[in-house]
Parts: C-alpha cells; sequence; structure tokens
C-alpha cells in the first residue's frame, strides 16, 4: 500500500528562536530516517497547498485568521505567547501545515490515494478557536476534518496521542456529533486541560507521568476502542505527536518506537471495517530528533502494512 507523504520547503523556514524545540531540524530528521528505512515505492510524495481563509475560518473564527495575516511581520519576530513567536515565514509554513490536511483530504476524495501522512510543521493542536498557543497557530487537524464533512463524510474520529492534551481541537469540536475525538495525554501537564470533558463526544485518556507502553495500550484498548466501533467513522484523522517517547525532552511519558507501531495497526483494524482502510495521520508533538524520526518510521511501517 503506498502512502502519500505530503509536506513543503515552507515549513523549514519557520523558524522560532535559537534553541527552540519546535524547529526546522525536526522535518529533517523524519527525512534522514525515512531514508534510511529504504523506503522506494511505499511512498508518494505531494507539496502541500497554503489553505485557504475559507477552510480555516470553518474551524477559527474569522477575527482570528483576520488578526495572524495581518500580524505576519515583513522582518524581526513577534511574540504570541512566551512560546509561540512568528517570523517572516511563519504565516506561510502555517497554511502549508494545514493545507497539508485538505490536501490528504483530497487525495483520499480523488481516490489517490488511501492513507497519508503530513510531515508538517508548525504542529496545530493547541490552536483554539480563536488563539494561538503552545507552538501552534492553525489548527491542522480540525481544518482537514472539518474539510472532510463539507466535502460530504458525516463521521470523522480524530486519535490523538500526542503527550499534550489536544485543547484546541476539543475546543473546536467539543459538542459536534459528527466527530469523535479521542486523545491520550500526560496528566497533570501542559495545557492543564482534558481530564474532565464535559462533551459526550471527547473521550479523554489521562496519563500520569512515567506511564509506559503497556499503560497506554491498555488504556486504548479500554477507552478508545470501543468508543471508534460503536461511532463507526468514514474517516479517521490522527494528532500523531512522538513526545510521549521515553527520550522526548518535553514530556514525561514512556513509550517506544513499538507502540506507536502498535497504536496505529489498531486504528487501521478500524479503518479497515468502517472507513474503507482510509487514515490521514499529521505531525504534532516530538522533540528528540532520533526518537521523532524512528517513530515516525514505525507509524508509516503499521499503515503500509
Amino acid at each position: 500500500m503506498s502512502i502519500a507523504i505530503i509536506t513543503h520547503h515552507d515549513c523549514l523556514l519557520h523558524d522560532m528562536a535559537p534553541g527552540h524545540p519546535e524547529r526546522p531540524e525536526r522535518l529533517l530528521a523524519i527525512d534522514r530516517h525515512l531514508v534510511h528505512r529504504g523506503y522506494q515505492y511505499e511512498l508518494s510524495f505531494h507539496d502541500a497547498p497554503l489553505a485557504s481563509r475559507e477552510q480555516l475560518e470553518r474551524v477559527h473564527d474569522a477575527a482570528f485568521v483576520r488578526a495572524l495575516f495581518e500580524q505576519a511581520p515583513r522582518e524581526g519576530v513577534i511574540a504570541l505567547d512566551p512560546d509561540t513567536t512568528m517570523t517572516p515565514f511563519t504565516l506561510n509554513a502555517a497554511r502549508r501545515a494545514a493545507g497539508a490536511v485538505v490536501e490528504a483530504v483530497e487525495l483520499l476524495r480523488e481516490g489517490e490515494a488511501v492513507r497519508c501522512f503530513c510531515s508538517v510543521r508548525p504542529p496545530g493542536h493547541h490552536a483554539t478557536r480563536r488563539r494561538a498557543m503552545g507552538f501552534c497557530f492553525f489548527n491542522n487537524v480540525a481544518v482537514g476534518a472539518a474539510h472532510a464533512l463539507a466535502r460530504g463524510w458525516s463521521r470523522v474520529a480524530i486519535c490523538d496521542f500526542d503527550v499534550h492534551h489536544g485543547n484546541g481541537t476539543e475546543d473546536i469540536f467539543g459538542g459536534d456529533p459528527r466527530v469523535l475525538l479521542l486523545s491520550s495525554f500526560q496528566h497533570p501537564f501542559y495545557p492543564h486541560t482534558g481530564a474532565g470533558s464535559e462533551y459526550d463526544n471527547v473521550v479523554a485518556t489521562p496519563l500520569p507521568a512515567g506511564s509506559d507502553g503497556p499503560t497506554f495500550r491498555a488504556a486504548v484498548e479500554r477507552d478508545w476502542l470501543p468508543r471508534l466501533e460503536a461511532f463507526r467513522p468514514e474517516l479517521v484523522f490522527v494528532s500523531a505527536g512522538f513526545d510521549a517517547h521515553r527520550d522526548d525532552p518535553l514530556g514525561g511519558l514512556d513509550l517506544l518506537e513499538d507502540d506507536y507501531r502498535w497504536v496505529t495497526r489498531r486504528l487501521l483494524e478500524v479503518a479497515r471495517r468502517h472507513a474503507d482502510g482510509r487514515i490521514v495521520s499529521t505531525l504534532e508533538g516530538g522533540y528528540d530528533l532520533e526518537a521523532l524520526g524512528a517513530s515516525v518510521c514505525a507509524h508509516i511501517d503499521a499503515l503500509i502494512d
């Protein structure tokens, strides 16, 4: 099974500050591991388009989108919060990152791919309807999911295994019965949300610091899989954060590459039963370069199966 990889050079140009963990080298590390792994016939590569304002405003307040466009500096750096800064290259990178997930939906819709991985940055799942935060500007997976709904799918699932709670995705889709959001995350931890969701369509799986692979797998079996089976998603999205890896400098969980391979295979089983195997995955966190590259390869290995 050929996997569509969607990316763009603009995503390398966004560079928030020297020493910032969300740095361009993350995508280069993924590229190195893909080359080393020897994928030759299994991957097809596609350029990410710029997400349009219409696509962004399906999930973000129009005033917020307008403000980001207007604030984008022509030179220098502006800070949106202590962790999230814009340079002259940030707006296009953020639009490409969101546009990649839209493009993935279009590839599936046109029958050009069945599974896609968006190798993009900046990440997106902390971006709320009205706020950029936590390295995130636009909510990439939400933009893609909203595009899928606009294109005629009626039930989509978003599965988020980043070490941090995807508060932005919950802010956008909480209470929307067309979207099932499943999120595992370290708790208590940044952004200090998610453990007690008020929404019926949100499945929260908080994990204490130090949780290992068997603990994570048991939680997915207990919390995620029964809800996915009951929901019968027509399309599965993955917010693929790899910062729950044991070696990640920003997280405190204890997962390994094989845990990402395992959870991806379980999600693929669900997708094959209910969604004709359709999965769109997009990069979120993951800040140790070697762990990130190896974990992405494990994720893609499972998508190829």
